[in-house]
């Protein structure tokens, strides 16, 4: 089993990141799972271990389970992708946690 891709992103991005890692494990995150996931980060806390919400992005090509939580008085939303299995999806979720925390 793989370590979990760690890291964090700007709240405002977290949106396109979903969008743009649910096209690389092969699925599609529509209004609905936007939605979903909106409402289960409302009430999250990254300091708390029971703290997090997950949300699995299962797709033809990974299956991802996303975990998210809200920096308590921040903008940021911490982020823990577990399932990357291959090197490739590795790099890109990788890279767009880089991307989402600078803008």
């Amino acid at each position: 089993m793989t370590e979990p891709i760690t890291g964090w992103i700007m709240g405002r991005n977290l949106r396109g990141f979903l969008e743009l890692l649910s096209r690389y494990v092969g699925c599609t995150f529509d209004e609905t799972g936007w939605e979903t996931v909106e409402a289960g980060v409302h009430d999250t806390d990254d300091e708390a271990s029971d703290g997090w919400y997950s949300y699995p992005l299962v797709g033809t090509d990974a299956t991802l389970r996303v975990s998210l939580a809200r920096a308590v008085g921040g903008q940021e939303v911490s982020v823990r992708a577990a399932g990357a299995q291959t090197p490739e999806l590795r790099l890109r979720a990788d890279t767009l946690l880089s991307a989402f925390a600078g803008l």
